[in-house]
């Protein structure tokens, strides 16, 4: 399947910065991991997939500020009790930024989540969608 660059003009991923695990993320206490996520458009919007395994809906923040979209996903740590054996898959939370560009209408921005997938659908500005315009006769 070919694949299309984004422009940057309507979302961009912000420049990715190394945050060293070992002191956590920086502005927030405890460790924090990035996620996949799939970006993809129509003329109506452009889509985020984005994976957070193991994060309750009600532990997800997004937010849009200084059109910078933040996903903030919170996992909690191993219930008291349990010794882990073999580990593949660190706890911690998960973040990610992606810069938003002047074609997305920032105020209608919707989020669904199922199944640790979240689904972000950013639509696109009125002024910048096609439009068909209406040819009548005479």
């Amino acid at each position: 399947m070919a694949t299309r660059k984004n422009t940057g003009q309507e979302i961009a991923p912000a420049k990715k910065t190394e945050i060293d695990v070992t002191r956590g993320e920086p502005t927030r206490e405890g460790r924090y991991f990035t996620f996949a996520a799939d970006i993809v458009e129509n003329d109506e919007a452009v889509t985020v997939v984005a994976d957070l395994p193991g994060v309750a809906p009600d532990a997800i923040d997004v937010d849009v500020r200084d059109n910078v979209l933040t996903i903030l996903g919170r996992v909690d740590d191993v219930p008291a009790g349990w010794r882990p054996i073999h580990t593949e898959y660190e706890v911690g939370g998960y973040l990610r930024q992606f810069n938003v560009g002047p074609a997305i209408d920032q105020e209608k921005i919707s989020a669904t989540v199922r199944d640790g997938v979240l689904t972000l659908v950013l639509r696109k500005a009125d002024r910048l969608r096609p439009r068909k315009i209406e040819i009548r006769a005479g």
